[in-house]
């Protein structure tokens, strides 16, 4: 709601102040619906995948060499915390490596 968000941002603000870091108003935007910040999207109902990501991962040629899947795997764990069971999903790619 706009007075919770609005009592963040003076949070944020005065813990800026007090580390002596100071925001360029100018290149500030407030009260925007939707953020797209390091390949994540966060909005009112929390952070998402970018779904550009989502493509790039289900676009990935498959892995022939065991140092290509440990890439992938490397890529796809950056996401883990979105995908249930990772672990149990990558477990069979795992014993390839």
């Amino acid at each position: 709601d706009e007075k919770q968000h609005e009592e963040y941002l003076k949070t944020i603000l005065e813990l800026l102040k007090k580390e002596e870091l100071y925001a360029k108003f100018s290149k500030c935007e407030f009260w925007i619906p939707k953020v797209q910040f390091l390949s994540h999207v966060i909005n009112n109902q929390g952070i998402h995948v970018d779904p550009a990501k989502i493509e790039s991962v289900k676009n990935w040629a498959s892995p022939k060499l065991p140092m290509k899947t440990r890439q992938f795997l490397g890529l796809a764990g950056y996401y883990r915390r979105f995908i249930d069971g990772f672990s149990k999903v990558t477990k069979p790619m795992t014993k390839l490596t």
